[in-house]
This record gives C-alpha cells, sequence and structure tokens, in this order.
C-alpha cells in the first residue's frame, strides 16, 4: 500500500510528488496519458516558482534549459518596464516550455523514488477511516493512506468526490496553435504590431524550429465539449482579427481556451484532497495556472508528509486549504480583472489607458501588481504577533546559504549574528544558520538579520517567528509548526 497516490502527472503532480519523498512517504502517480504531453501551453515561471526551484537545488538545471527576462507587460500587457523594488534575489520570470518543466521535475521526483505509471485512469475510489481505494479503467485497484487529485481542470477525482465547482463559464475562447507560416518574417512582425495596438490578446512569434507559435481570438465560444479547431477555424480568426492569415498551413498542434473561472468548494473531504487546476481554473493570462500549481504542492507536500509520518500538530493539515483557497481565488480576481482590460470596448480601452498611466508613472503600482501576480505578494496568516515579515515567504540572500540549507525540505532558523538560538530537538526537521547578515539591498529580513536579530521559515519558506531582541516564542513557534521535539511518533 502506498502512503499517497497522485492522480495527474502534470506540474502539480510531480511536484507533489518530490515533496512528499524528500520525507520518505511511498508516493504513486497515476496518469491517465500513455506517454508525457507533448505540447506546452504554460511558458514560463515566475518569481515566487523560481525561488521555489532554488530552494530545493534546482534552479541551476532550470536556468539551463531556460532564458531569464526582465520586461514590462506581464500584468495585463500594462507598462514597459520590470520593477525595480522586487524583494527577491530571483526576480526575473524564467522562460522555458511546460514540456521541459515536467521533465525536469519527472526526473527530480523519481531520482527521490517516486513511481510514475501512465496509461493508468482513475475512474473511481471509495475511502474509510484508514485509507482511500482507488480504481483504474483497467479494473485493478490500489489501496493508499490518501489521494491527491492533480488531473487537471475537468478533475475526476473533484467530480467524484462531489465537491461543487462554482464561478462563470467562458465568455472568450483563444485558439493556440503551432503551425508553419509562409509570409516573410518582417511583415509577420510589422502586422502583430499594429494589431496589438488594440488587441493583446493577439500574437504569433517563432518557436525557433521552423514553426509559429500563434495566439488569436476566437470568432465565438464553442464551448468545452467542442472538437479541437479546424485550420480553416484558425485562418478565418486570423483573417477577422489581423486581415491576414499569414499563409498559415500544416499545425501540429491547435487547440482552444477559454476565460472560465472556477474555484472547489473545498479542498478536502476525508483523506482526499485537490491541487492544482483540479482545484481551480482562470483564464491563462499572467501565465499563473502552472505556477499556482506548484506552489499548492509545495504549501500542501510537507504538511500531507508529517500527517503521515505522525509529526503534524493538530490542525497543520488544514491550513493547506485555508492558506491556499483564498490566493486561488485572488488569482481568479486578477485573470478577471486582466481579461477586462484586454478588452476592445471603448470602456474597457479607457480604464486600461488610465491605469497603464500609473503603472508607468508609478514605480509602486507596477510593483504591487507583479508582486500579486508573480506570488511574492502571498502572505499567510501564520499568528505569533505583528511583524511585517510573518506570512511573508523569506527570501535568499546574497551567498545563497538560506535557501542551500532548505534542499532536503526542512525550515530553517536563521541568525544575522553567532549562534544565540537553538532548534535542538527539531534538528532533522529545521536547519539552522547563523552569521547571514543581510546586505542593505536585501528587504526586511536583511534588515532584521543586520540588527542581530532571527527568523523561523516553514519547509516552504513563508515566516513563523521573527525576533529582534531575545527571542521570546520561538519553541512555542517551532511546536506549533513542526510538531513535538524529538523522534516520529508513528504514521497516521
Amino acid at each position: 500500500m502506498s502512503h499517497v497516490v497522485i492522480a495527474g502527472a502534470g506540474p502539480t503532480g510531480l511536484m507533489l510528488a518530490a515533496e512528499l519523498r524528500l520525507r520518505g512517504v511511498e508516493v504513486l502517480v497515476l496518469d491517465k496519458d500513455p506517454a508525457p504531453y507533448a505540447w506546452s501551453r504554460a511558458l514560463g515561471l515566475h518569481v515566487r516558482s523560481i525561488e521555489i526551484m532554488a530552494q530545493r537545488g534546482l534552479l541551476e538545471k532550470f536556468l539551463a534549459r531556460g532564458r531569464t527576462f526582465r520586461v514590462g507587460g506581464f500584468f495585463a500587457a500594462l507598462g514597459d518596464h520590470w520593477p525595480e523594488g522586487l524583494d527577491s534575489a530571483h526576480a526575473y520570470v524564467l522562460g522555458i516550455p511546460q514540456t521541459v518543466t515536467e521533465e525536469l521535475l519527472t526526473a527530480h521526483a523519481t531520482g527521490l523514488g517516486a513511481r510514475i505509471v501512465r496509461g493508468a485512469e482513475v475512474t473511481g475510489f471509495t475511502q474509510d477511516a484508514e485509507g482511500v481505494d482507488v480504481r483504474l479503467a483497467d479494473g485493478s485497484a490500489h489501496r493508499a493512506s490518501w489521494l491527491v487529485g492533480c488531473d487537471g481542470g475537468r478533475s475526476t477525482v473533484r467530480s467524484l468526490l462531489g465537491v461543487g465547482f462554482p464561478g462563470e463559464p467562458t465568455r472568450n475562447e483563444t485558439l493556440l496553435a503551432e503551425a508553419e507560416v509562409t509570409a516573410p518574417a518582417d511583415e509577420v512582425t510589422a502586422v502583430v504590431a499594429r494589431v496589438r495596438e488594440t488587441q493583446k490578446r493577439f500574437g504569433l512569434g517563432p518557436t525557433g524550429d521552423g514553426y509559429w507559435r500563434i495566439v488569436t481570438p476566437a470568432r465565438g465560444v464553442a464551448g468545452p465539449e467542442a472538437p479541437a479547431p479546424s485550420l480553416d477555424e484558425l485562418r478565418e480568426s486570423l483573417r477577422a482579427v489581423a486581415g491576414t492569415d499569414f499563409g498559415v498551413r500544416a499545425p501540429r498542434r491547435l487547440t482552444r481556451f477559454g476565460d472560465a473561472t472556477r474555484l472547489a468548494e473545498r479542498y478536502r473531504v476525508g483523506r482526499v484532497l485537490l491541487a492544482g487546476d483540479a482545484a481551480h481554473i482562470h483564464p491563462p493570462t499572467g501565465g499563473q495556472g502552472l505556477n499556482l500549481g506548484v506552489q499548492d504542492a509545495f504549501n500542501l507536500g510537507w504538511k500531507l508528509a508529517a500527517e503521515i509520518t505522525g509529526r503534524a500538530p493538530e490542525g497543520l493539515l488544514d491550513t493547506y486549504e485555508s492558506e491556499r483557497r483564498p490566493v486561488a481565488a485572488e488569482v481568479l480576481d486578477n485573470t478577471r480583472a486582466q481579461m477586462e482590460l484586454l478588452s476592445t470596448t471603448p470602456g474597457a480601452r479607457a480604464v486600461r489607458r488610465l491605469l497603464g498611466e500609473l503603472v508607468v508613472s508609478y514605480d509602486a503600482v507596477n510593483q504591487h501588481l507583479i508582486e500579486k501576480l508573480t506570488a511574492i505578494g502571498v502572505r499567510y496568516d501564520v499568528g505569533g504577533g505583528e511583524h511585517p515579515l510573518l506570512g511573508l515567504r523569506l527570501r535568499d540572500l546574497a551567498d545563497g546559504r538560506v535557501y542551500a540549507a532548505m534542499h532536503g525540505g526542512r525550515g530553517v532558523l536563521v541568525e544575522g549574528g553567532p549562534a544565540r538560538f537553538s532548534a535542538a530537538g527539531w534538528e532533522d526537521r529545521v536547519a539552522h544558520v547563523v552569521g547571514a547578515a543581510g546586505g542593505e539591498d536585501e528587504g526586511p529580513v536583511g534588515e532584521v538579520l543586520r540588527g542581530g536579530g532571527a527568523v523561523l521559515a516553514r519547509p516552504d519558506g513563508h515566516v513563523v517567528w521573527v525576533t529582534t531582541g531575545e527571542g521570546e516564542g520561538l519553541r512555542e513557534a517551532l511546536e506549533r509548526w513542526f510538531g513535538a521535539e524529538g523522534e516520529t511518533v508513528g504514521e497516521r
């Protein structure tokens, strides 16, 4: 019997599998597709996801396969520059195809011992007080202590669980293709520049292997059950928006997506949980979907592992939903707002011009929107006082020692001077970094550390204790987030 069965081997499921394996939890990942998806919908990692890869020692592998960007326009194509004040050692966006992200996360998860079985479709399950019996389309079954549905927006697990998925249906559809383009490149560039003056949901760009990635508004809403668009439909949509079809031909990929927004009413029922698109769907505006799912997994993994190994303090696993569901609700709201700002109606264009002036004229506005989109502005209610760092994620410092100490999945106690505090009794769950005096450009945490203070962060990097004095409350914070000191008390 596995400790955890994960339905879905996308970025969310793979990240979750790796986080569980870091803590010795037995994991079986089941995916209905016989092979990894060969086409990338998502094209990048945002700042918080980049930090997550750095916290697990994966960032160099990702950087070697992608390109970094610091350009404007990530929020609804507003603004002409990247904000200067982002509080991160990794203040950039990484352009990397989803196929590569999945390849790297697969290697990470399997390298840690996760088992991935493809061509294995979950069709049913029943749960009791001790576990979950998971049934597959081929008639086989697996028994697990827990089941996590990471199986996408049309999640079978969510449907079978009976969890409501309220929200708004699609109002605007977009066609997405990779195809050959016979029009001269300079002509394509000129037409795209002209069209995007008013239609920000349109674009063509070379993929580097002779094909072009094409994004264009569809001519109406076909609905979620509609077949894939045809080449003729793509040509008609291009002509309607751009006045030319660019001689598009021989598509190797052709699909449609909508702007529906939906949020699961619950993230957990008994021993079954939801993560990623199974828990929330929204327009792809701003490229937040893959990142949101990876961040769900990063929040859930250490909590579920603590529950399984008997180390979880009372209520720890419940904080997965209480922390992550509001984050998803905010993403749904900001994508709704972005879709309105991308509209070509006169009222929406007037609002866009006004907000565009604010983004360009006031860097604080630009920074606020990018912090929201890249998730470094996420703050959880962790209690413990009123310090402004509490609940925020801990940035890395210039020497990289803070994130390096977290590669194995532990939390971290960071002191700016020599050792004054101790995590004795929690060494297997908490690393200790001393003498990490932050620089003046390293934000609020740098200020705390330069003053001889200290911070404690959970395994997902969020700060749960801060001191600039004698350190009252450290033991309580350790017990609250890491459980009782000492050895494992047994599997649940």
